[in-house]
């Protein structure tokens, strides 16, 4: 696969793990059968990037590969850019890079479907909180759902995040970065967004299980406020990490996303529908059990009755 779409990506520097590059968003990304990627809503392709949404409002557009990913450490660096013509706090609503279950599914949070599975980080750039002091926006956070939990805008996210850090990113003259990291059940998110070419610390959280063969995606929306939602680029990375025995043990495969040391409610899974050979069964034995149950009344009554005039002579 040819590389292409933009800029360098800065490639981090990580002692003791190696790195293989495993897909690179391409050029002509939705056009073609043989793409890995597919748009979604009023996401466009454009010469050197895709735009998620224009600058205007009541728009929504998303990005999604089409290859569940099975690998067990990862990282995904992301080029990004996000800018427009709204000033001081009159912009949104902001990005979000998912790892899901589920992809293409629109929806309200960022572009996406809520009560997702699986992780989102998410590029807010309004904030909706208005008595909140505690924060300053544009904020990266981050969220593990189960499928259980909504993203509670009016909160900007904040009873179900996982951490989070500012992040200053709108209207930039040089290139801003994100980079998830997931080696070892420890999630890491960093950013470039100074022109260094550096990353810096966002969010550290041990203890994260996320399935694998979930799918990497990116969405965007505007509401009454409005920017352009760029990404320039998207690499996935394969880490080669050593592990102990003891590692091996601890870190098998599990099935829906958790948080150690974080409750999140239980999911209950819907019950399988039934068969037809399955169907049939339950009512030809429904049936013989109630025949069975009206003969055994029968006969039960017509023994009483017969005691009673007995009784009665």
């Amino acid at each position: 696969m040819a590389p292409a779409l933009g800029a360098s990506v800065v490639v981090s520097e990580w002692v003791g793990v190696e790195y293989e590059l495993i897909y690179f968003l391409p050029v002509g990304v939705g056009t073609g059968s043989s793409s890995l990627w597919n748009l979604m809503g009023n996401a466009m392709v454009m010469t050197q990037y895709i735009r998620l949404t224009p600058d205007m409002q009541s728009k929504q557009g998303a990005l999604w590969n089409r290859v569940p990913c099975f690998l067990r450490d990862w990282e995904l660096q992301v080029h990004f850019k996000i800018h427009g013509q709204g000033k001081k706090n009159l912009h949104g609503d902001g990005l979000a890079i998912w790892y899901t279950k589920d992809r293409m599914q629109p929806g309200p949070v960022f572009g996406n479907m809520d009560k997702f599975v699986g992780l989102g980080v998410f590029v807010d750039t309004y904030p909706n909180e208005e008595k909140q002091q505690e924060r300053v926006f544009p904020y990266i956070s981050a969220m593990v759902n189960n499928g259980s939990l909504s993203y509670d805008h009016e909160r900007d996210g904040r009873p179900t995040e996982l951490g989070g850090c500012t992040a200053i990113v709108r209207n930039l003259h040089y290139d801003t970065f994100l980079v998830i990291r997931y080696v070892k059940r420890h999630l890491t998110i960093m950013m470039d967004i100074d022109g260094k070419h550096e990353w810096r610390d966002c969010i550290e959280v041990p203890g994260v299980r996320l399935p694998r063969g979930y799918y990497f995606g990116t969405s965007s929306i505007t509401g009454d406020l409005s920017d352009n939602h760029d990404v320039i680029s998207l690499k996935l990375f394969e880490l080669t990490v050593e592990r102990t025995p003891e590692e091996e043990k601890l870190h098998r495969d599990v099935f829906l996303p958790s948080v150690d040391n974080m409750k999140l409610p239980e999911v209950t899974a819907p019950l399988p529908p039934l068969s037809g050979l399955a169907l049939f069964l339950i009512v030809f034995f429904s049936l013989v059990f109630s025949v069975f149950a009206i003969v055994i009344g029968i006969i039960l009554y017509n023994k009483w009755q017969e005691q009673s005039r007995k009784r009665f002579y």
